[in-house]
């Protein structure tokens, strides 16, 4: 009796420490999600999907943050966005922000991918002497909480003066 009672003591104990076992990776890849540093700018590729979707008088296009810094990262709210011209100078008045939807942390991966929807609205419904339309080389993107930029090559039609809104972003998805 004492040799069964030790036995299912010892499979049990193994049953219990299999099931800790499968749990674990799960435990470390939470904890490790959720301390991930925030990404950095030059840990990012920043792109544009240019298959946009166009309605009333604006285009809708997806902006990409790809995480290939080595590491996890975290993003969380709006990028900074403006139309620049071949110079890196600004045109016209930065994005603003359509908070259609609520910012929440974004984990990235190494090699995943985050996206932003961009709003770039037709400049021909601004009069010309407000907006001054001009052709834009790209867009300058800083990822949400980074300082340091990087330039999207890609022309498109924008307002070289201040005021009129022609850009707008939701946060980081």
């Amino acid at each position: 009796m004492h040799r069964i009672a030790a036995t299912s003591r010892r499979l049990l104990a193994a049953g219990a420490l299999a099931c800790v076992a499968a749990f674990l990776p799960a435990a470390f890849t939470t904890s490790a999600s959720a301390s991930a540093a925030r990404c950095t700018t030059s840990g990012l590729v920043i792109w544009l999907d240019t298959q946009g979707n166009g309605t009333a008088g604006s285009i809708y296009y997806s902006l990409k943050l790809t995480n290939l810094s080595g590491h996890a990262c975290t993003l969380l709210g709006y990028p900074g966005v403006s139309g620049v011209d071949l110079a890196g100078r600004r045109l016209g008045s930065a994005a603003i922000r359509n908070a259609v939807h609520a910012p929440h942390v974004v984990t990235l991966a190494n090699g995943r991918t985050a996206s932003v929807t961009l709003r770039i609205t037709d400049v021909g419904a601004y009069s010309p002497s407000m907006c001054a339309a001009t052709t834009a080389a790209g867009l300058r993107v800083y990822p949400p909480g980074q300082t340091a930029s990087k330039i999207v090559p890609f022309p498109f039609q924008a307002c070289s003066r201040s005021g009129p809104t022609y850009l707008s972003v939701e946060v980081v998805r």
